[in-house]
């Protein structure tokens, strides 16, 4: 349900002033301790951030596409390690039970998670399945009323505070691919359920992945999404769209601080008797970057208004999360390069975005499968304008 414009302005501007206020001030110390302030995600959560994709109806605020892009953008100017503590509620943890859960497992799951006092974990890696997700070993076999699952699941974010996890195993064949994968929402203190260390990650500190091992673990019947078998793939992929935008969206707000710190160090560090900012080449290089944050922002904002007017906008989002992702990158390699040796030093901020945003490329998909995704739509389309 679309807010009110006025409503949205609010909204965005309390996100806004929350972020430059009380978010940039403590990314040093998540940075540094690796971990969020307890007091902080208390705060996040009484703002209505870990509901903002979920219905009004089980307590959400039920954003449309856009004003969720407007909100991340807003987010995405601070370490993302603020944004990942609720991302999953808002994505994929919550939106496959949204799309294609029953009445009751929507009722049980989606209040809870829109109020965050519920962590939702979205489970699909393994070490031997990450982009090919059809490749999924861990299974689940059904014993009477009850299925039992084992397998592995890697880099799974929010696993250390997670209370369910939505776990994608194979209920049919491998020969089946994808056909053959189900999808379970598995409660994190059922027995069989253990935690592997937790990774030690390039960058975003404060933001924790670890391995989730099943073993024997027994789920009622009723913890298959939607009650069906095998639609487990297809859950995935329905919510893919608005995953990418919603990094997509990530990615353009990050590139819009590093921006700003850029110019703003330009105008102060001095060489060869004035302002570096006046010197062409950096001015280039501050250029190119705005131009590419534009080309960003315009693309995830048009597509995320054809997404809420119920166009079919998978080329659109593949192409958006490739662009913007890669787009984070670049700006973030000159925002170092206008530092100078000050861009390698963790004193400056650019250091450690410099780091964090290089996952963007590989989450929802990493940018070779959104440059598969694009040329076989592409190649589908005009095999059906030729037929």
């Amino acid at each position: 349900m679309a807010l009110d414009q006025e409503t949205l302005k609010q909204f965005v501007d309390t996100v806004r002033r929350y972020v430059r206020e009380r978010l940039i001030p403590l990314e040093d110390q998540v940075a540094d301790e690796d971990q969020i302030p307890e007091e902080v995600i208390n705060e996040m959560k009484d703002m209505g951030l870990f509901g903002i994709s979920i219905p009004e109806e089980f307590g959400g605020l039920g954003l449309t596409m856009s004003e969720e892009v407007a909100i991340i953008q807003e987010m995405g100017y601070t370490s993302p390690v603020f944004r990942s503590m609720f991302g999953t509620n808002v994505g994929i943890g919550s939106q496959g039970i949204i799309m294609d859960g029953t009445s009751e497992q929507k009722a049980k799951y989606l209040p809870l998670m829109a109020s965050g006092e519920l962590i939702g974990s979205f489970a699909l890696t393994e070490p031997d399945a990450g982009s090919d997700a059809g490749s999924v070993r861990t299974s689940a076999r059904l014993d009477g009323d009850e299925y039992i699952l084992n397998g592995t699941k890697r880099f799974i974010t929010n696993a250390p505070r997670a209370g369910v996890f939505t776990v994608m195993a194979r209920t049919g064949t491998r020969e089946e691919g994808g056909r053959g994968v189900s999808a379970f929402l598995v409660d994190a203190g059922l027995p069989g359920i253990t935690l592997g260390k937790p990774d030690k990650k390039m960058g975003q500190k404060g933001s924790h992945t670890c391995d989730v091992i099943f073993d024997n673990v027994r789920v009622p019947r009723a913890a298959l999404i939607g009650g069906v078998e095998g639609q487990g793939f297809k859950t995935a992929m329905k919510v893919l769209d608005r995953g990418r935008l919603h990094i997509s969206a990530l990615s353009v707000g990050t590139a819009k601080r590093l921006i700003d710190e850029s110019v703003l160090y330009s105008t102060e560090r001095k060489q060869f008797g004035t302002e570096i900012c006046n010197f062409q080449l950096v001015q280039a290089m501050l250029a190119d970057s705005q131009t590419e944050y534009y080309a960003g922002k315009c693309m995830v904002e048009e597509t995320a208004r054809a997404y809420d007017a119920g166009e079919k906008v998978s080329l659109q989002a593949a192409s958006c999360k490739l662009f913007c992702t890669e787009m984070v990158g670049r700006v973030a390699d000159r925002a170092v390069q206008v530092h100078g040796g000050s861009g390698y030093i963790s004193e400056y901020c650019v250091e450690r975005f410099y780091r964090d945003v290089r996952l963007f490329r590989l989450y929802e998909g990493t940018s070779q499968i959104q440059q598969l995704v694009i040329a076989k739509q592409l190649i589908r389309e005009a095999s059906e304008q030729t037929a």
